[in-house]
């Protein structure tokens, strides 16, 4: 019975002493040594092993990103306007020894730091450009807590403005100025349609009196030049109807048929001047009418055949 306890006994030490001499630390962690209250360095992670009841783990800290919630506060800009405005901060502990000893409450620290430059960094700025300047204020918080972080062995890598809401006063005039602003652009924007809408009617309308205009020359041109052609073509026909003439007046028995043709034209026209009216109307000179009356007979008379010997002849104009 003495040797089981005495057995449980040297188990529980085993165990005591073994959980104090094994520290087994998480990927991403690091756990600052102290021995016999001093600092004696910083497990890795993995296996480790310690002085039982000499050495302890003081801090624990994690190396991974940590997001950090700033508590919102009222900040006042440059032209006096109060804005409510919280954001998030971005840490990571680089030096763990530093994290332990460097300040009491880092955590604490960098939430007031990050509040006190936000207010200094609106406090320069006017109301339009803290909406404006988002990426501005984010970076000159960053600068100045990182500056005052490295002695806390924290690396602070960026802030971000979560909300920044001014009073509602500020959110009617705001909305307000949008609203006559968007207004003032839909009148521009509608005049310079109606402008840009007579320009294209204007340039319509020279464009096709233009083309009207070049449509008609062209049909002008057109015209004068089928005219051209027509009155080229009829002095053509007419010259060689003159030159066909010519040719049949210079052959053999062409004057004489020239003579005929105007004999028969000379008598059908005092024959139509005779129908068309009452009034008898002679010619002056009988003679003439005599003789080309004859030189047409004589002409006919040579078409059909040899003269006739003892041919009655045509009466002259004294009757023999």
């Amino acid at each position: 019975m003495d040797s089981t306890i005495v057995g449980a006994v040297i188990l529980i030490i085993v165990i005591v002493l073994a959980a104090q001499t094994i520290k087994i630390v998480p990927q991403q962690h690091a756990w600052v040594l102290e021995r016999v209250g001093r600092f004696h360095g910083v497990l890795t992670p993995g296996l480790n092993f310690v002085l039982p009841f000499v050495d302890r783990v003081a801090y624990k800290h994690i190396l991974k990103e940590i997001p950090l919630e700033v508590p919102s506060q009222v900040c006042i800009t440059r032209d006096n306007t109060q804005l409510q405005v919280d954001g998030v901060i971005y840490f990571q502990v680089t030096d763990p020894m530093k994290a332990s000893y460097g300040a009491s409450n880092f955590v604490f620290a960098i939430t007031q730091l990050s509040q006190t430059t936000l207010r200094s960094v609106i406090g320069k700025l006017e109301l339009d450009k803290t909406f404006e300047e988002r990426d501005f204020i984010n970076q000159s918080i960053v600068s100045s807590l990182d500056e005052a972080a490295q002695n806390w062995g924290v690396k602070v890598l960026r802030y971000e403005i979560k909300d920044l809401t001014p009073p509602k006063e500020i959110l009617h005039a705001m909305q307000a100025q949008i609203t006559a602003e968007r207004e003032k652009r839909a009148l521009i924007a509608a005049s310079e349609g109606r402008r840009q809408e007579q320009i294209n009617i204007a340039s319509g309308g020279r464009e096709a009196a233009i083309q009207k205009s070049e449509g008609e020359r062209q049909a002008a041109i057109n015209q004068a030049q089928g005219q051209a052609s027509a009155i080229l073509a009829v002095a053509e026909a007419n010259s060689q109807a003159i030159q066909k003439i010519a040719a049949a007046i210079q052959s053999a028995g062409g004057m004489e048929a020239v003579n005929l043709k105007v004999a028969e034209q000379y008598v059908s026209a005092f024959g139509n001047l005779a129908k068309q009216g009452t009034t008898l109307i002679v010619p002056g000179n009988l003679a003439d009418m005599s003789t080309m009356i004859a030189s047409a007979l004589t002409i006919v008379d040579k078409s059909k055949g040899p003269t006739v010997p003892n041919a009655p002849h045509a009466p002259s104009r004294d009757g023999r």
